[in-house]
């Protein structure tokens, strides 16, 4: 069974979201057989890539708050990440449009260090402060995942996963997917939203049971 996860590593509810799921697949008796792809969504694609811009400012600008609501928004967040065992410093950070980090997401996927890859990214976005936009930054980052950092450049250079990244927001944009976290279990079964892990271990019950059941006779 097969599990499509689009999300941007700039979004905070993608990643509390993305905990809940694995604690919900890690109980999933089958977990083995599910093959989990993450795929590229933009909130900041009309952002020019490696540059940022203030986050308290575009939650300012965005929801029509005042300073200190935003700074309100961003603590209320940090609580919630808390709970799920996710350390946010939100306040004073930046972000941007994520397209060269989703590039990098999808060379992790070929080398086998996909999820080390992800994890390293949100991690140092949300907790550390640390840049997720510059190739420089990226390739440090790739190579205390794992990776290795003369082919993460070469492969951010020669936009080698530039139309992977494309088909993924076109595909989004193909299901109507207008926010994230979305997944699709088995290509069927939409969850929208971080929701909590009973919410992810029911539809991987039930579109597991589904997947079992033997075709009708002709």
């Amino acid at each position: 069974m097969r599990v499509d996860i689009w999300s941007d590593l700039v979004c905070p509810w993608c990643y509390v979201g993305a905990r809940r799921f694995e604690g919900a697949l890690a109980a999933f008796p089958h977990r083995d057989e599910v093959e989990v792809v993450h795929r590229a969504y933009l909130l900041y694609a009309a952002s020019p890539r490696g540059a940022t811009f203030d986050r308290r400012d575009m939650l300012m600008t965005k929801y029509r708050l005042s300073r200190d609501q935003a700074d309100a928004m961003n603590a209320g967040m940090e609580r919630t990440a808390a709970a799920d065992g996710l350390d946010y410093h939100l306040q004073g950070g930046v972000t941007g449009n994520t397209f060269d980090a989703h590039q990098l997401v999808y060379l992790a996927r070929d080398r086998g260090r996909q999820h080390a890859v992800l994890e390293r990214l949100y991690r140092a976005f949300f907790t550390e402060q640390r840049s997720i936009f510059d190739h420089a930054s990226l390739i440090e980052l790739a190579v205390e995942a794992g990776l290795d950092g003369d082919e993460v450049a070469r492969a951010l250079r020669e936009e080698a996963y530039a139309k992977a990244v494309e088909a993924d927001i076109e595909e989004a944009r193909a299901i109507r997917v207008n926010g994230v976290p979305f997944f699709l279990i088995d290509g069927r079964y939409a969850v929208s939203g971080a929701q909590q892990s009973a919410v992810f271990a029911e539809a991987l019950s039930r579109a597991w049971a589904d997947a079992s059941q033997p075709a009708p006779a002709p």
